[in-house]
């Protein structure tokens, strides 16, 4: 079995695109995740450069280079942390990652600035805005509510944090529908 890295993923919808895409190449995969995808068997230099054009075409991109595979399973756990687990941490984030790449925060935390521009904890706090302000327009929960979801300590911490982010509170960014910032812009 080998892995291939990809770049983009965000999404369920994108491991259902790469999986398709998998198949129409006929690569057999065992398991597709937010940016990685185990194969059955090594791909050929013919395989490689087909996936790496077919992943292109659909907004991927085949990282082949270690420190962007790197910066990529750091993108994907803090993805799946905010998106699936509604950032839930029993340990800070800096020992999660660590302890999840097998490697010293520091120098994830200088290879992650380095490579995207901005530092892990930034990256984090981006994202989890990002839900909030999600959260916020399906208007399903109260303010306490959505905090309690994402491990606020309070809702006035993110209240705060949200409009230091945004420069709207939250109860004004719900009443005027505010555009979200893509979040593959981040």
């Amino acid at each position: 079995m080998t892995t291939v890295y990809i770049k983009n993923m965000v999404c369920p919808r994108c491991t259902a695109a790469v999986e398709r895409t998998l198949r129409q190449l006929h690569i057999p995969a065992v398991q597709v995740r937010l940016g990685e995808a185990d194969l059955d068997a090594p791909l050929t230099p013919p395989q490689q450069a087909a996936l790496k054009a077919a992943l292109e075409a659909e907004g991927f991109e085949l990282l082949t280079d270690h420190s962007q595979r790197t910066v990529e399973a750091i993108r994907n756990l803090i993805l799946q942390l905010v998106r699936e687990q509604d950032a839930a941490l029993s340990v800070p984030l800096s020992a999660y990652l660590a302890d999840r790449l097998h490697r010293d925060y520091t120098q994830l935390s200088t290879l992650f600035r380095e490579v995207h521009g901005m530092t892990i904890e930034r990256f984090y706090i981006a994202h989890k805005i990002e839900r909030v302000k999600e959260l916020l327009v399906y208007d399903e929960l109260t303010l306490s509510e959505i905090a309690d979801k994402l491990h606020y300590s309070s809702a006035a911490h993110l209240s705060a944090q949200f409009k230091r982010e945004t420069g709207f509170s939250p109860s004004v960014y719900r009443k005027q529908g505010a555009q979200r910032r893509a979040l593959s812009d981040l």
